[in-house]
């Protein structure tokens, strides 16, 4: 059976419920992204460490369970053992172990980190002449660490054209440090940029076959809960709360209406 968004946003309802874990809004944000991602590059999951395979990296950490689910409905894994999440000797973490979990390519949680990892893996694949690529997604919040900039503009120097970077512009630093005019930053560094609607598979999916000469951005433009009206009127009161079972039902009912 093909994903889908709203069966991927269900599962990351019911799984952090039954768990208590999970930043459920920022997992939103992300899932017609890596529905994108995965239906673009060359990756197997029934041979997670196929050697010719491309690399996807979720810098921003912290949505781990957005990434767990999207792989389990991928066929990675059983969807029914993502419920161990958090857990006491679960591989499933609330920060992702590239040495417990099929398709988890690099262990992220620090913010700032996974952009850099994804710049050495695109560098090295250019000195081996491999056509094998990278994806990076970092967060707006996760922009705000300066190791982020400095792998970007090692990146634009070196014209890794076989690395993208994927911005997640959900608004989640609106109250803090934000941003402003995130495509116009990565454009000075070098990248080819492209801003697209962000829950768009279809204009995602475009963009990531557009030919580039550097480093491609794709600034996507998202909603952190999107498609729960619970979730998207108090995003920050859900940052980091689990729902309740009667609360959890709510949020499927309005997937269900939204069909998102």
């Amino acid at each position: 059976m093909t994903p889908t968004a709203r069966g991927i946003r269900a599962d990351i309802i019911r799984v952090s419920q039954h768990s208590g874990h999970g930043h459920i809004p920022t997992c939103f944000s992300i899932v017609e992204m890596l529905l994108s991602v995965y239906g673009h590059m060359r990756h197997d999951p029934a041979n997670p460490r196929w050697v010719d395979r491309d690399i996807f990296i979720l810098s921003k950490g912290h949505a781990s369970l957005g990434h767990y689910t999207t792989l389990a409905h991928l066929g990675y894994f059983p969807v029914s053992e993502v419920y161990s999440f958090g857990s006491h000797l679960s591989r499933f973490g609330c920060h992702a172990d590239r040495l417990k979990v099929p398709g988890i390519e690099a262990s992220t949680g620090s913010l700032g980190h996974g952009i850099g990892l994804g710049v050495g893996m695109a560098l090295a694949f250019k000195l081996d002449r491999s056509p094998r690529r990278v994806y990076v997604l970092i967060g707006d919040g996760e922009s705000n660490e300066g190791s982020v900039w400095e792998a970007i503009m090692v990146a634009g120097h070196q014209q890794l054209a076989n690395l993208t970077i994927l911005y997640d512009d959900n608004g989640s630093q609106a109250r803090c440090m934000p941003i402003p005019n995130p495509a116009e930053r990565l454009a000075a560094f070098g990248c080819d940029v492209h801003t697209v609607p962000g829950h768009d598979e279809e204009r995602i999916r475009a963009a990531l076959r557009a030919p580039n000469t550097s480093v491609k951005a794709l600034v996507c433009r998202t909603e952190k809960g999107h498609g729960c009206p619970t979730l998207t009127a108090d995003m920050f009161a859900w940052h980091r709360r689990s729902p309740k079972a009667d609360e959890a039902e709510r949020m499927l009912e309005e997937l269900r209406a939204n069909s998102v």
